[in-house]
């Protein structure tokens, strides 16, 4: 069975190969100051650390490339993992499919282009590294971390998912190979493990003895998170001011708070990322603050197929979450560059439309700080209920 193999990085790979008896003694102080500096910054900025880390990486491709299966087991903790999942016959997974997570600093994806590079050489050319350059995601502060794995988890179910739909009968065996990459990413992606990997591997620290933890029975009980299914589709997609007291009820460890705002923590994120799809295709829309439906659109609504059921509330999330979020939340839809609310002209011009992705358009009665929801669907269907 073909395997995805979703890899944590780190920069042991770079750091082990730094001698403690010839090397400059302020090397591994310099690597550790420069930890989260992104490659541009290091380019930029601290040319002393940039030679650092191409030494350090010549090091270490010379090992790899001429190295023995230990010595390349010993130097590379990711490495480790993936020999151990192949049984140290690297042949077995030509077919497979890898992503490798690293941070986006210029020591994590030197050392994932590092073990990207050595892959592909040795015949595992599908790999690839997540996330791309320029992402900001790091460990430097928690506000990076959080904001980095909230947009990680719906990356991820999304490339299982996008996968598993490719291969007949879903036959795609999911794998996290989490010897590798910092602790506190490790911690994330095991919990993420639960949910969405066949298999979990870890390695005993300082051999090559694999661990194999199989995927545990983890259900999310519906009916707990029904009453909070509101505040949670808002939060997934945008940050809620901690004044809209019905956010309040959300239980403590699902949100994060940041005075003025508050959004969805990793596991909140989780949470919701399982049970999503079933809120969001009920036969009714959610009752989002300030919208209000109308038959005709509660017609189009109840006429359209799940998937497009489940963008369309996603969407009405983020109008939803400008409409609480600004004191004339009305303008803000106005000045938002994908709804841009306006008005129709001619003999309806009290009457107000939005677009959404897709070629799809909503129309509306904008009143009060409220939008009252007439038509939903493609452009020209909206457009003609007012021709």
């Amino acid at each position: 069975m073909p395997r995805l193999i979703i890899s944590t990085v780190g920069t042991s790979l770079l750091t082990n190969q730094i001698s403690q008896r010839r090397d400059p003694k302020d090397w591994s102080s310099r690597l550790q100051e420069m930890a989260n500096k992104t490659q541009d910054e290091i380019h930029k900025y601290h040319q002393d650390v940039k030679d650092i880390i191409q030494q350090l990486k010549q090091r270490a491709e010379k090992i790899l490339y001429d190295g023995t299966t230990l010595e390349i087991r010993d130097a590379s903790a990711e490495l480790n993992g993936i020999y151990g999942i192949y049984e140290e016959d690297l042949e077995k997974g030509k077919e497979d499919i890898h992503w490798l997570i690293a941070t986006d600093t210029a020591q994590g994806q030197t050392t994932a282009e590092i073990v990207k590079k050595f892959l592909v050489r040795r015949g595992i050319i599908n790999t690839q590294i997540y996330p791309e350059t320029g992402s900001g995601f790091s460990i430097a502060t928690t506000s990076n971390f959080s904001e980095g794995m909230a947009q990680m988890i719906p990356w991820i179910k999304d490339l299982i998912n996008g996968y598993q739909e490719s291969y007949p009968n879903n036959k795609l065996k999911v794998v996290f190979n989490l010897v590798g990459g910092f602790k506190a990413i490790q911690g994330y992606m095991n919990t993420m493990g639960m949910f969405y990997a066949d298999e979990i591997v870890y390695i005993f620290e300082g051999g090559n003895q694999l661990i194999k933890i199989p995927r545990l029975p983890v259900n999310i009980n519906l009916t707990e998170v029904e009453p909070y299914k509101v505040q949670l589709a808002i939060m997934n997609v945008g940050e809620i001011l901690t004044s809209w007291e019905e956010a309040k009820k959300v239980p403590e460890d699902w949100r994060i708070v940041v005075e003025p705002e508050m959004t969805l923590s990793t596991w909140g994120q989780l949470i919701w990322q399982q049970c999503k799809d079933v809120f969001l295709a009920e036969d009714k829309p959610l009752k989002f603050p300030k919208i209000e439906y109308q038959s005709t659109f509660l017609d189009d609504y109840r006429s359209k197929p799940n998937h497009e059921k489940i963008v369309l509330q996603e969407n009405l999330a983020r109008v939803a979450c400008l409409l609480n979020n600004h004191q004339d939340g009305i303008s803000a839809v106005k000045q938002d560059g994908i709804f841009r609310l306006r008005r129709y002209a001619g003999k309806h011009k009290d009457i107000d439309h939005f677009d959404l992705p897709k070629d799809r358009r909503v129309s509306c009665l904008a009143k009060d700080g409220q939008l009252y929801l007439l038509h939903y669907g493609e452009h020209n269907y909206v457009n003609d209920k007012y021709s």
